[in-house]
């Protein structure tokens, strides 16, 4: 009878511990409650940018796990939709000028006047090895070296190049279109950089005469 009443007892300690056990925090509500206490509208570097769209939260909520197959191609179809082709129909600008944006890390801060006014850099170096005479340089990224060179773009004006070619504006248009959880900024897709920087930008990585492809 004494173990009966005991067993008992130990039962009911059981349930009274695990009725005591407090429920998980919502590590997301805590999260977004640290973000938006931390930080402040700032000349024009708003707290809006805090706001992550469809896309940004799913790759978020997902923690470096694959996406499913589903949800995956649903971002990528809507990114590429975003993608706006050269109004003029010329994917290439002067690569001097795109070797400048790739080593301005510049923009966007909230020392910057303005959005119009204060010109974007691209900041490339940052994350990807590019010209064989830039010795820091980032790994995040894949390199760029001789990007143009290996797909064997002689003409980046051709119709052979063509397909290449709009890949790469794609990519630096919006990154997702490709990898719905790409780390990669969506230039375009978000307006940090225009559309004759992109060119530019495209023609470092493409032109032949670029030190990136010698």
């Amino acid at each position: 009878m004494n173990k009966k009443i005991i067993s008992l007892a130990a039962v009911l300690l059981l349930v009274a511990a695990c009725a005591a056990v407090p429920p998980a925090p919502d590590y997301d509500a805590l999260t977004a409650q640290m973000m938006s206490g931390s930080f402040r509208d700032e000349g024009i570097a708003k707290i809006d940018r805090l706001q992550q769209d469809a896309a940004n939260q799913a790759c978020s909520k997902a923690q470096t796990a694959n996406l499913p197959d589903v949800l995956a191609a649903s971002i990528q179809q809507q990114a590429l939709s975003t993608v706006r082709m050269p109004a003029d129909g010329v994917f290439i600008g002067d690569w001097r000028e795109g070797e400048k944006l790739a080593q301005n890390g510049r923009g966007m801060t909230w020392t910057d006047k303005s959005a119009a006014t204060s010109a974007n850099g691209g900041n490339c170096y940052n994350c990807h090895q590019i010209s064989k005479a830039e010795v820091s340089f980032g790994t995040i990224g894949p390199s760029l070296y001789n990007y143009g060179k290996m797909r064997g773009i002689s003409d980046p004006a051709s119709a052979a190049a063509r397909p290449i070619v709009e890949y790469t504006w794609t990519k630096l248009w919006n990154a997702k279109a490709y990898n719905a959880c790409s780390g990669m900024p969506r230039f375009g897709h978000a307006g940090l950089l225009d559309e004759t920087q992109l060119k530019h930008l495209m023609a470092l990585i493409l032109d032949p005469k670029s030190p990136v492809n010698q």
